[in-house]
């Protein structure tokens, strides 16, 4: 069946896609989990199976419709049955990231008022902190053995029982949902302030996969053919949504831990990979040191497995030399645009339409327009009615015609591509009256290995100034084995330098000091997706950079 025809019926909850492979697809491989020194295989009616029995439990024990159920653990099986269980009872699923702090977890368990919670053995600890401060659980489950709670298999056991004495429960349930209600809602990171929770609706994710799906069509693999690799935490909406997308069009999936993912990229030679830009630079960073077009080519096929077909990369921006040398190679690297609360994704580039210095045309269903400023406003299906029990922070997000304010500053090109300036809410006003997008200027670092991070500032100042980050082992093999600070600081000065030499005058970095605690999630100085928490490092920095001023 072509995609087209997939799309064509009415939005139904993501469960459905599951149950509606099974009459054909029972003994199919749905998944391929790595134990040791061979891969387990889970069927199709194992995995449906598991999710009518999880779904019994829950529907008979601790989940009515519209509650919250949170799942706290790292990719597998079970993840992805237990979020397909909340779903199919007309619960909402509240992924929570594994490496939240106590305080994260807290807060989002407490906040979004979940009733139950699916937790791993990686963050039990943090979770037994944080359970004197979440009074509306009424049930913890383990996913796995080494964590505390309800132990899965009694889950399976008695749900499985459940299942049996009432045929035909599951359908009725499926059928009873209102796709205008929350299927899930997910926490923003945010650059500053606690996480909001963002409610997204059966129908906001069923229309946005509908148009996803209908630009990807030509890219993505027949029916029942597909093969992933699926690490992307589910916990965040890209990966979730490949789950969701393989539910969809039958991708039989290798899940794996995010430290496998280029070593298995040539043993399972998946014909889909999606991916933050992180693995791809990886993956470019070894070809392009060979010295002909045709070494590289055969290097980035040997090192992907040689059989990708629809590539995806996501969370952040994409250098253009990296998507240029994977084109040289035949492979071609899709980008887009979203936010969470637009479901997420608002822009592709498309197979046969595709700028690299841009995000990409609207999808059908988007509708897109500028703000006097510049910002980048939406409004569609796909898009969120407010955040969670956060009434002012919804009226702040949306103009008073009802456009959906995405923060971020952008232009269209004059054939329709939207390219991405800079975050509205990070723009520095020099006291010359100059505005200064940060992030354009902090770009510019980002192919190069000796910066981890570099962070401009000077907001009302009269120059810019910068915090950098280096990465001590490239700078002192760039030196020769030469580490005094000197030489260090003067490295960094050339290439400071060579940026400058691109920027308009107001623009420049005039002053930087190299810094040597780490940005880190932990520390609440960068974001789940490792986005710099700008305000947060201003903070903890402050002294530092003002100290460029005297």
């Amino acid at each position: 069946m072509r995609v087209e025809e997939l799309v064509a019926g009415p939005i139904q909850p993501a469960p459905a896609a599951v149950f509606a492979r099974l009459p054909d697809w029972a003994d199919r491989p749905r998944f391929l989990v790595p134990r040791a020194d061979e891969l387990e295989v889970v069927t199709w009616g194992e995995f449906g199976l598991a999710i009518r029995a999880a779904a019994a439990f829950l529907a008979e024990t601790c989940l009515a419709p519209g509650e919250r159920a949170a799942v706290l653990a790292a990719n597998s099986v079970e993840w992805a049955v237990a979020a397909l269980a909340v779903q199919a009872v007309g619960g909402v699923l509240v992924p929570i990231v594994p490496s939240s702090t106590t305080e994260q977890i807290a807060h989002v368990v407490d906040h979004s008022g979940a009733r139950v919670l699916f937790t791993g053995a990686g963050p039990a600890a943090r979770w037994r902190q944080a359970r004197a401060l979440c009074p509306a659980v009424r049930e913890v489950i383990a996913l796995d053995p080494a964590a505390d709670g309800r132990s899965w298999r009694e889950v399976m056991q008695r749900g499985a029982a459940l299942d049996r004495a009432a045929p035909g429960w599951l359908e009725d349930s499926l059928a009873a949902i209102d796709l205008d209600r929350p299927a899930l809602m997910l926490y923003t990171s945010g650059t500053s302030g606690p996480p909001k929770g963002v409610p997204l609706s059966h129908s906001n994710v069923g229309a946005n996969a509908r148009d996803w799906l209908l630009a990807m069509a030509d890219l993505l693999p027949d029916e029942g053919t597909g093969r992933d690799l699926l690490w992307l935490p589910m916990s965040h909406i890209f990966g979730l949504g490949e789950l969701c997308l393989g539910n969809t069009l039958g991708f039989t999936s290798t899940l794996c831990a995010p430290a496998e993912v280029l070593s298995l990229l040539p043993v399972v030679r998946p014909d889909v990979f999606m991916s933050v830009p992180a693995y791809w630079d990886k993956l470019a960073a070894a070809a392009a040191a060979l010295p002909d077009r045709e070494s590289r080519r055969r290097a980035l096929l040997a090192a992907t497995g040689g059989q990708l077909r629809f590539c995806l990369s996501g969370g952040a921006g994409l250098e253009r030399r990296v998507k240029e040398l994977f084109q040289d190679a035949g492979i071609l690297i899709v980008e887009g645009y979203g936010l969470t609360e637009c479901s997420p994704t608002l822009t592709l580039n498309r197979p046969h339409a595709y700028r690299f210095d841009s995000v990409g045309l609207p999808l059908d269903s988007v509708e897109l327009r500028l703000d006097a400023d510049g910002e980048i406003l939406v409004r569609g299906p796909n898009v969120f009615a407010g955040y969670h029990q956060d009434p002012a922070a919804t009226a702040a997000a949306f103009t008073e015609d009802g456009w959906f304010r995405t923060g971020d500053l952008g232009r269209f090109t004059e054939d329709g591509f939207l390219q991405i300036v800079d975050r509205k809410k990070d723009i520095l006003v020099t006291a010359g009256g100059k505005n200064v997008a940060p992030l354009n200027i902090e770009l510019r670092f980002a192919g190069d290995p000796l910066f981890q991070h570099v962070v401009v500032y000077g907001d009302e100042r009269h120059y810019l100034v910068a915090g950098v980050w280096i990465d001590r082992a490239a700078a002192v093999a760039e030196l020769g084995g030469d580490d005094q600070p000197e030489a260090l600081r003067a490295l960094v000065q050339r290439r400071v330098d060579a940026v400058n030499d691109q920027l308009a005058r107001f623009e420049t970095i005039k002053r930087f000091c190299i810094l040597d605690q780490p940005l880190t999630v932990e520390a609440g100085l960068l974001t789940a997706s490792l986005k710099v928490r700008r305000k947060a490092v201003y903070q903890r920095f402050r002294a530092e950079l003002e100290g460029l001023y005297s």
